[in-house]
């Protein structure tokens, strides 16, 4: 187990922001990642889990306490039952899946991050996300300082949302079991009306893994989606925003601002959510609240190819990114009443 003292933390993230941890401590395996965050609570020290960092915004000031980098490995596939160590590299996973013949996550390629962190937001693209394949989650509860596992139906998955990311202090995840699907070579049913365009194919259709994977990998990579150092759009969390879901006379209040401010013949994005329930589109709202691509001049900007990813263009401060998510979410609720609410993290500030 490595130990630093007053260690940067903004290479750790993808957004390459934040100031520096008080202790850094780095963990390999599940008992010294256990053994770390015993000596935290029984400390009374805070403690900041790091995965893949590609879901954090933290404070300039860093963090004052110990931070925690899970980097322990272990993929195992048995049949169709896989089980990943939380720091494995999700990519890496998704893409040995792909060549073992397996679907069931092969859409939700190109997505940075660690194992670990995918229960946490039940990670999804390009209609597909974890909760439909993960079978239990193994976790050390903090509040009872033993080894749980959790069955998905304990998880509480809803849409970028689960027991662990409710509950953030309670859980620390070690270990994710998925259970894919044979197909004989074939992908899960393509659900994702811009995957199916880009593959020619109709949504329902199955295709290839390997077309399915690379199709998704190119989609995300014209969004500034895969991780690029050379490429500023790329040093984001990805979605800043998570899509607004709306009950219906909330979204009906909505379509009707759209159209005051649109024209009569304008109508929003509208996606079946649940019983009583609407989703719109994050990104939609962005552009038309007149923040379009490239939107900024400071350091600090809307990707130039997605309008849902704040950007650090290398000279940022996370008070430059906080700025700018402010100025979307004031510009979005003055236009059409609706609060966008962040999908990243945030450590030590909040919008």
């Amino acid at each position: 187990m490595q130990e630093r003292h007053d260690a940067p933390l903004a290479p750790l993230t993808t957004f390459r922001l934040g100031g520096p941890a008080a202790r850094l401590i780095t963990a390999t395996t599940d008992a010294e990642v256990i053994a770390a965050v015993r000596e935290a609570d029984d400390t009374g020290t805070p403690l900041l889990l790091i995965g893949g960092g590609s879901n954090l915004v933290i404070g300039d000031k860093g963090f004052p306490g110990t931070a925690l980098v899970v980097a322990t490995k272990g993929f195992t596939l048995d049949g169709t039952r896989l089980e990943l160590a939380a720091g494995e590299v999700w990519t890496d996973a998704v893409a040995r899946t792909v060549d073992a013949g397996l679907a069931g996550i092969e859409c939700l390629a190109g997505i940075p991050g660690s194992a670990g962190a995918t229960p946490i937001q039940n990670v999804g693209a390009y209609g597909q996300e974890v909760s439909s394949t993960i079978t239990e989650v193994v976790a050390y509860d903090r509040t009872t300082h033993r080894t749980v596992t959790l069955p998905n139906a304990d998880c509480a998955f809803s849409y970028r949302h689960s027991r662990f990311k409710s509950d953030p202090d309670r859980y620390v995840v070690l270990r994710v079991r998925y259970d894919l699907e044979d197909a004989n070579g074939l992908s899960g049913p393509i659900k994702y009306a811009e995957t199916a365009r880009a593959l020619g194919v109709e949504p329902g259709d199955r295709v290839p893994l390997s077309a399915a994977r690379e199709t998704v990998l190119k989609l995300r990579a014209g969004k500034g989606m895969v991780l690029d150092p050379e490429d500023h759009d790329t040093w984001s969390a990805g979605s800043f925003f998570t899509n607004p879901i709306l009950t219906y006379t909330d979204f009906e209040a909505f379509r009707a601002r759209v159209k005051e401010h649109l024209g009569l013949d304008a109508e929003p994005p509208a996606y079946p959510a649940g019983e009583g329930h609407t989703k719109t589109s994050a990104a939609w709202l962005i552009d038309k609240a007149g923040f379009t691509k490239g939107y900024g001049t400071g350091p600090a900007r809307i990707s130039t190819k997605h309008t849902l990813a704040l950007t650090n263009r290398g000279e940022a401060t996370t008070e430059d990114l906080l700025a700018l998510a402010r100025e979307v979410v004031a510009g979005v609720h003055e236009t059409f009443g609706i609060t966008l609410v962040n999908e990243p993290v945030t450590v030590g500030v909040s919008l």
